[in-house]
């Protein structure tokens, strides 16, 4: 299947797509209920997997991995992955998009930050000169067969947004993504310098950008959206209600047999659908 085309099928479709953050095979199972497309967020990954902030700590061997484990249990979901800088200079980077390529991945996000990075939303980031990276942004172009490429400037002064944004626009990149964006103002503005070129937006709760719904970022002439965090931020939620009731109730496990409790036969239930996603019928 050529999954890099049936994402760009998605996004030429007159709406705002999304793409939920998962960080792990459990958040996959439970938001491929609700979605059909996922976002292997940096932050979701290093944070689930490392217990490490996303500061660059994330190995690509690790990344990859990852997709080879989520494509086979779904295989209809769009997976979009964040592969950071490409984890060094341009002969790694190819290496990542090929062997994710191989893997299944539908597209890929490609940053222009330089190192040391760290998320989108974080304070004092660097960015590579704007040539170095599109000759980076170029090599990988060449070397991505059928995937998806989204160019992602960091780039926080006014001046140099709009001319980050206006050279990605001119590149055979699928998509251009300007990260951190701080007001619907600074939306349409990168809106005009990109023309006809799809435009990504990214929000994470707690981060720099407004919180919008896609409808209206539809209005706003995004193509496609991006969710970060929401079902590591969920469970980071969860996880600590739930040992906090523990503690309060002595030890004493609480039912599972409600319309809304999770037990054994449910989380088991939840899981069996990888089986039959694996081995379809």
């Amino acid at each position: 299947m050529l999954y890099g085309s049936a994402l760009r099928d998605d996004l030429a479709r007159a709406k705002t797509t999304p793409l939920v953050g998962i960080h792990d095979m459990y958040s996959a199972s439970l938001a491929a209920r609700h979605f059909d497309g996922f976002f292997v967020s940096g932050f979701g990954f290093a944070a689930s997997y490392y217990g490490l902030p996303d500061i660059g700590f994330i190995a690509w061997p690790d990344m990859v991995a990852f997709v080879e484990r989520l494509r086979p249990a779904f295989p209809r979901q769009h997976l979009l992955v964040d592969i950071d800088d490409g984890y060094g200079d341009p002969e790694v980077a190819c290496h990542v998009v090929q062997r994710l390529a191989r893997a299944g991945a539908s597209g890929v996000i490609l940053e222009d930050q330089m190192r040391p990075r760290r998320c989108g939303h974080a304070d004092g980031k660097l960015v590579l000169p704007l040539s170095e990276y599109l000759d980076k942004l170029a090599q990988v172009l060449d070397s991505r067969g059928d995937l998806v490429v989204v160019a992602r400037t960091d780039a926080t002064e006014p001046d140099d947004i709009l001319r980050r944004a206006k050279a990605l626009a001119k590149t055979d990149a699928d998509l251009v993504l300007v990260d951190g964006v701080r007001s619907v103002e600074w939306i349409r503005r990168i809106r005009a310098a990109v023309g006809d070129k799809p435009l990504l937006f990214n929000q994470i709760a707690g981060g720099k950008s407004p919180r919008l719904t896609l409808t209206e970022l539809a209005e706003l002439g995004v193509d496609a959206a991006i969710y970060s965090t929401p079902c590591l931020f969920a469970a980071h939620t969860a996880i600590d209600t739930a040992l906090t009731e523990l503690i309060r109730a002595d030890g004493r496990l609480p039912e599972a047999d409600g319309p809304d409790a999770v037990g054994v036969r449910t989380a088991t239930a939840l899981l069996e659908r990888n089986i039959s996603r694996h081995h379809p019928s």
